[in-house]
């Protein structure tokens, strides 16, 4: 149909005239009320926002002699972060002397990942880089904890207490 009547129309109905496939041919053109639907589709992506997984990547630092102690709490922290449905990026920090043995730190960070097999998997295996060696551990998908969504109650209600007859 020409533009014009296609205008014609438009005005009549009290529409706007949206090209919705310019690369067709003929193009493509609909009848609608386009601040609607703007509006609808900022409300669309908007609420694909809100469902948007947010990953976050925590990070402990080591040192290949560690006190048993110290890797119970690091362990630990490792632990919590992963049932909070975190990534944690685990970094053994070599000095000295220590960089001439890096199997301690791959020893130590393989003794890591056995420990936490039942909440996470190793997403990115142990990898010297410079005086450091990086492991990735991910949560399991099931481990993810989903935050409590609040519920908006009606502002009317309101709690009465309970009163005892005597």
């Amino acid at each position: 149909m020409p533009i014009g009547k296609a205008l014609e129309l438009a005005a009549e109905a009290d529409l706007d005239l949206v090209e919705v496939a310019p690369m067709a041919r003929p193009p493509v053109c609909k009848l609608m009320d386009y601040g609607k639907f703007k509006y609808e589709s900022a409300q669309k992506a908007r609420e694909a926002r809100r469902n948007q997984a947010l990953t976050v990547v925590k990070e402990m630092k080591l040192r290949p002699k560690i006190d048993p102690h110290d890797y119970e709490t690091k362990k630990g922290h490792v632990e919590r972060f992963l049932k909070q449905g975190d990534k944690v990026k685990i970094t053994i920090m070599f000095r000295g002397r220590e960089q001439s043995r890096p199997e301690l730190g791959f020893r130590l960070l393989q003794r890591l990942a056995e420990d936490i097999t039942e909440l996470g998997f190793v997403e990115f295996s142990p990898k010297q880089d410079g005086r450091n060696m990086v492991m990735v551990v991910a949560p399991h998908k099931s481990n993810k904890s989903s935050k409590p969504v609040r519920t908006a109650e009606p502002a009317d209600t309101v709690e009465q207490p309970n009163q005892q007859l005597a």
